[in-house]
């Protein structure tokens, strides 16, 4: 997952000392609203950076229609004793209802996502000021088009996406970075106790504490939080994935999620016509579109690592197996195989563009300087010949500067008067019909 992170200690022991597994000090901070009045006199934080690739989701069915070998899964599975299991797809789904309504709740109270106003008291603005900063430096290095994109955005607005941004990478980095080898389930579950410290008012440090005032001033919900850590938790006994049912649900853990933490931030547009959970669905979208597309570049990366995020009944049906991934030859079956995961991937991009225009105006030209580079990869991959085992597609430096006026201008154009958007039902019907 390509999110920011920052690196203050050394490797072993330290690494929990970080990200406050073992060390119960923190910062003594009361409810949210009082993160100000509490924060105390400046501190001096010492900090490197470091790097990783971003994983990211949505929602909808497997995206592969009836001319296809590939299954299309249903909400509703019997599992092997005949009892009806709920699919992934229906699991997300439930979060996105309850993710909408809230937004929904706050919108008929203030008739917009307006922030709460900054308490300011003596002694602590100063502190928290650096603290969203630092997030914008983090941001500013490791997602440097998206970073630029933030710039047209209100202040609030902006911090509140770069210290969204700086937590889910301090995360990820959690079970993919180069300490990842220290991690075990109780490290996370005390990294699970220490996000729902800091949406209790009480941040362990500098970077904790700008979520904390981001989750006091926006109506962001710690589920899609919790929910990503629980992607870590699979990272960490799962490395193989049976069918799309399954990586679907990873997918929305560690990606899909992050259009979640958003949305409340970004905004909605008040000419919007569409419905709230038409636009968490379209930032969900987006998520696993970009999460596939990560997965589709990263195939020989991940299998270095022991780790296949493909479907294995896609690949057994195409022909393929795991020693084929793990030989990393490039033939006529892999090309067949990877045109139908990239196929896959761009309809999931399709559907995310409907709601970009949906958001508030300032809010769009990062998410579509965002969309427009990821669904590059994918033509990058093809330029490749379909060789992600040994060669890495990347967008060039002038392909993304490239984007910016594109995304710019496409971030100009107002949502329509009519939704663009169907059913729930219908939207699946036409994902799984394309193909």
């Amino acid at each position: 997952m390509s999110v920011a992170l920052l690196w203050v200690v050394s490797p072993n022991t330290e690494v929990f000392n970080f990200f406050g597994i073992l060390d119960s000090s923190r910062f003594a901070l009361g409810n949210r609203s009082s993160i100000r009045a509490k924060l105390g006199r400046k501190q001096k934080w010492k900090s490197c950076s470091l790097t990783t690739d971003v994983k990211y989701s949505s929602v909808g069915s497997s995206g592969l229609g009836s001319e296809t070998k590939f299954p299309v899964l249903s909400s509703m599975v019997a599992n092997p004793v005949g009892e009806i299991a709920v699919s992934s797809e229906q699991k997300v789904y439930d979060v996105v209802l309850k993710q909408a309504a809230l937004v929904k709740k706050q919108l008929k109270s203030n008739g917009d996502l307006d922030v709460k106003p900054d308490i300011v008291l003596p002694g602590n603005l100063s502190l928290l000021s650096d603290a969203y900063d630092r997030c914008g430096e983090v941001c500013a290095e490791y997602a440097k088009t998206f970073y630029l994109g933030t710039l047209l955005m209100t202040p609030e607005r902006r911090r509140a996406i770069w210290a969204i941004y700086v937590w889910c990478r301090r995360t990820d980095e959690l079970v993919d970075g180069p300490n990842a080898s220290h991690i075990t389930p109780t490290a996370l579950d005390r990294w699970e106790s220490r996000l729902e410290d800091l949406f209790q008012g009480r941040p362990f440090d500098m970077l904790d504490a700008a979520l904390s005032d981001t989750v006091n001033k926006f109506p962001v919900d710690i589920q899609p939080f919790k929910d990503m850590i629980e992607g870590m938790r699979m990272d960490l006994r799962k490395s193989i994935y049976q069918n799309f049912d399954e990586l679907y649900l990873y997918c929305y853990y560690v990606a899909g999620t992050v259009g979640l933490m958003s949305v409340p931030v970004m905004g909605i547009s008040p000419e919007s016509q569409a419905t709230t959970e038409n636009v968490y669905n379209a930032a969900l979208a987006l998520g696993i579109a970009n999460q596939l597309t990560n997965i589709l570049r990263d195939v020989g990366e991940d299998a270095r690592r022991g780790r296949i995020y493909l479907p294995q009944d896609e690949l057994e049906q195409a022909g393929l197996s795991d020693s084929d991934i793990y030989a990393g030859k490039v033939t006529d079956k892999w090309r067949s195989f990877m045109k139908n995961q990239i196929k896959r991937a761009r309809m999931f991009f399709d559907e995310a563009e409907k709601g970009v225009t949906e958001l508030s105006e300032a809010s769009r030209w990062p998410v579509w300087a965002s969309l427009l580079l990821y669904r590059q990869i994918l033509d990058e991959i093809e330029a490749n010949d379909y060789n992600n085992f040994t060669r890495r597609a990347y967008v060039s430096k002038a392909k993304k500067l490239l984007a910016l006026p594109i995304s710019y201008t496409k971030s100009l154009i107002r949502p329509s008067r009519t939704s663009s958007y169907s059913t729930r039902a219908q939207k699946t019907d036409s994902l799984t019909s394309k193909v």
